[in-house]
């Protein structure tokens, strides 16, 4: 099987994957435990409850036709992946999975599974909204998406790339959260209690979807500029099993040549660097941090 082939089986098991993890989240987190999530599925979510019109009919009928202009003006991969992962947590959430609660109607009952606790509420937003981060990462990282508000944030890219889209998000989970406070009002008595589960929900699901699209590969990047590129360079190689690239500069103060010497490493190996440097006279390094390596840096690390 070539690379390719590999490739796309695995985006779309992690599509179906996915996408089946999400319908249990919203059936056994989110339906139950009176609150809306962000974007077009809160918006879904909140007319499942008011009006029993099934979640999962909603967003076929929102997320199909954003999925058309999604070919026309992303690409044919991304919608066809957006389209699968739509499908199936519809089909799911409207015609296969019950709660129990009289919201859907399904072919298994998951009523036994279903998580509700007037004690302990805010723990549904918390982990629904953790579980619905994890979800997002992994599907944009297989280039795709859930539907709704990260489609609209695609198509909008693609028109108007200076745009910050967050923005956009932001102004359509405000209205979820507005609305939350005047649909899951109970006998004619508002409160700020869905407001605040829907909030927690967009945050969670925010932070955990960033930590999953940066990627846990953490290390640390060096810039050091010596006149000393060979030696520094020579126990990059042999102490810490790294490489370096050397690029020429030119110190502006002295007008003397020297050399700018960029290398990543380990978190773990940040003393044996300084070390390193510390030997060399005319030297002086800065590091940032790395979010994310691509490429052979640990096949590098591994052989050398």
């Amino acid at each position: 099987m070539s690379k390719t082939v590999y490739k796309a089986v695995a985006d779309y098991l992690v599509v179906i994957i996915t996408a089946i993890t999400l319908a249990l989240n919203y059936e056994i987190l989110i339906f139950s435990n009176s609150f809306a999530p962000a974007g077009i599925n809160g918006i879904a979510t909140i007319i499942q409850h008011l009006f029993n019109f099934q979640f999962g009919y909603f967003s076929l009928i929102i997320n199909v036709p954003l999925i058309v202009f999604a070919f026309i003006f992303v690409g044919k991969d991304f919608s066809i992946k957006t389209l699968v992962f739509v499908l199936i947590y519809s089909l799911l959430t409207s015609v296969v999975f019950k709660n129990g609660n009289g919201d859907t109607e399904g072919l298994i009952d998951l009523s036994r599974f279903v998580y509700s606790s007037d004690l302990s509420k805010l723990l549904a937003p918390v982990a629904s909204g953790a579980i619905s981060g994890v979800i997002y990462g992994f599907v944009i990282k297989a280039n795709g998406c859930t539907g709704g508000t990260d489609i609209v944030a695609r198509l909008v890219r693609v028109r108007h790339p200076e745009l910050n889209i967050m923005w956009v998000m932001f102004g359509l989970n405000s209205v979820v959260a507005v609305l939350s406070f005047f649909a899951y009002a109970e006998n004619g008595k508002y409160n700020l209690e869905p407001v605040i589960l829907c909030l927690v929900y967009c945050l969670l699901s925010s932070s955990v979807g960033d930590i999953i699209l940066k990627g846990t590969k953490n290390a640390l990047k060096f810039e050091v500029v010596t006149s000393h590129p060979e030696e520094i360079s020579k126990e990059i190689i042999e102490r810490l099993k790294h490489t370096a690239t050397v690029v020429q500069a030119k110190g502006m103060f002295s007008h003397s040549d020297k050399s700018l010497l960029i290398c990543v490493v380990n978190k773990n190996q940040i003393v044996d660097f300084e070390q390193i440097v510390k030997k060399y006279p005319e030297t002086f390094a800065y590091l940032s941090s790395v979010n994310e390596i691509v490429g052979n840096f640990v096949h590098t690390k591994k052989t050398l």
